[in-house]
Formats: structure tokens, C-alpha cells, sequence
């Protein structure tokens, strides 16, 4: 079967629900539809995080980190980092460990779990330059930038989670999936988890490719995260794309600033949001 095949056949499976979520993932994605209820009680919050290690060890992490402790004063307990961070936020890291742990499982190869883990540190940087490009250049909803980084690549970690069962699907030329496969794997997945349209409009706007300028939506807040990304996606390395390269440039002026420059007074808060997102 050819590649492309194999990719509808993977998406395919993923839209009908066929192959489940691991366990861990499971809960988190729990976690994140009680959070949807924007009446949830900020104690069942909190109880509902902390049922999940991974989950509250990262939300208490990221309620210390500059980008939210703006006062400088820690925080220890869960409960209080809620409340400092938000449910949208919240929502957003429980969506992050479910996307973390679709790869990696016990069936995975050490080459799948490489590719998950180089994958997974594109998806933190990518998440939290979105986040800094929405506040301070297309001044779009930060928290739904980072949500968008967070999902981009769900379609390339759910394809490595199903790697196992198709041996010599990531060996030789990675045919098709920059071109088709991610699109396709990637809409089933994101449909399953119920990620918000405007989300799904921006991570399809980003395989579409286009980036307008000056930067203003949330597709264009996505891309252009993607484009200044120093870490690549290890797929588009595997299918002999590193290099491809959006319409955009370091050197493109927004509001008499160079891009460059804003990015450097955000250095210390992207450190600390992709370090906040390493699950």
C-alpha cells in the first residue's frame, strides 16, 4: 500500500474513533472537557488537575513562570494556580499532555520515540512564540495562539502513535505527507478532540501556507510561530522539507519594529512557556 494510502487509512480511523487514546492521554482529555464548562467550580478544577501527576506538576510550573507570575510571587498548590492561570489556559495544558502522549507508548520503536520527542520540542517552541506574536504583534487571544501551537502537529504525533502497525511507513522518502498526509491525519484528530473552529480555521490556514502581511489573525499568529521557529518539525525533515519556508522574514517591519526586536525582548518568556510545556 502506498503511502498516501496509509495516511487515509490512518485518518480515517482516527475520525470514526476506532483506535483509542492512551490511558494517560485519556484522563487528560477528561480534564480538559470538564473543563469546557465555564461553570465548573474552581475546587472541582483543581481536584479534577490533580488527578492527573503530569498535568498539575505542569500547570504549577507554568503559574510560576514570568509570562504569569508577573508579581514574583510563587505559588506551591494547585488550587491557586488555577485560579491564577484560568480554565482557557488549563484546557490548553491538559490538551498538550493528551498530544505529548499520543506517541511514545510501549508498542513504539526508539526511532518513533526520538521522532516524538524532536516533534514535541517543536511543538513547545512553536506554542510559545504563538503565544508572544499574539500579544505583541497580531494582538490576537494569546491563550488560543498557544492552544493552536499546542494541536498543529496533533496529526504527526497521532500518525507515530500508529507507526508500529505499518513497518517502513517512516523509512526512505517521506512521500505525501507535507503535501496531504498531515491535512488529512491531522483534521480527523483535531475533529475527535473537539479543539474550538476558530482553532481549526488557524491550523488549517497554517497547511495552506499563506501568510498575509502585516501578520493580524490567528492563522497568520500560527505561521509566522512556525516560520521563526528554530526548531523544525522532524516529519518535514523526514519528507525532505526542512527548509520550505512561508512568505515571511525576520526582517519584515510591524508597526516600526522589526519583528526581530520583538522577539528579543521576548526571549525570557519563550524560554520559559517552551520550558513550561516540556511534559
Amino acid at each position: 500500500m502506498e503511502r498516501r494510502q496509509l495516511f487515509s487509512q490512518i485518518a480515517a480511523e482516527a475520525a470514526s474513533g476506532e483506535k483509542a487514546f492512551p490511558t494517560h492521554a485519556e484522563v487528560a482529555l477528561r480534564v480538559r472537557r470538564a473543563l469546557d464548562d465555564p461553570d465548573c467550580p474552581l475546587d472541582t478544577a483543581a481536584k479534577l488537575v490533580q488527578a492527573e501527576p503530569v498535568l498539575a506538576a505542569r500547570v504549577v510550573a507554568i503559574a510560576n513562570s514570568p509570562v504569569y507570575n508577573r508579581s514574583g510571587r510563587e505559588i506551591n498548590d494547585v488550587r491557586q494556580a488555577v485560579m491564577r492561570l484560568g480554565f482557557a489556559t488549563i484546557r490548553s495544558l491538559a490538551t498538550a499532555l493528551v498530544v505529548r502522549q499520543l506517541a511514545g507508548g510501549k508498542n513504539s520503536t526508539p526511532q518513533e520515540r526520538a521522532l516524538a520527542g524532536k516533534l514535541w520540542a517543536h511543538t513547545a517552541q512553536v506554542a510559545a512564540l504563538a503565544h508572544v506574536i499574539a500579544r505583541r504583534v497580531t494582538h490576537q487571544d494569546a491563550e488560543a495562539a498557544m492552544f493552536a501551537g499546542i494541536v498543529h502537529e496533533v496529526g504527526g504525533f497521532y500518525l507515530l502513535s500508529q507507526a508500529h502497525r505499518f513497518p517502513g511507513l517512516l523509512d526512505g522518502e517521506f512521500t505525501g505527507w507535507v503535501d496531504e498526509g498531515e491535512a488529512e491525519v491531522g483534521r480527523a484528530v483535531l475533529t475527535i478532540l473537539g479543539v474550538p473552529e476558530s482553532v481549526m480555521k488557524a491550523v488549517e490556514d497554517l497547511w495552506e501556507g499563506y501568510l498575509a502581511m502585516p501578520p493580524a489573525t490567528l492563522g497568520d499568529t500560527l505561521l509566522l510561530a512556525e516560520e521563526i521557529s528554530p526548531i523544525v518539525s522532524p516529519l518535514y525533515e523526514l519528507a525532505g522539507e526542512a527548509d520550505v519556508k512561508h512568505e515571511a522574514s525576520l526582517d519584515v517591519m510591524l508597526d516600526e519594529e522589526a519583528l526581530s526586536e520583538i522577539l528579543a525582548e521576548s526571549q525570557a518568556e519563550v524560554k520559559s512557556l517552551t520550558g513550561a510545556l516540556q511534559f
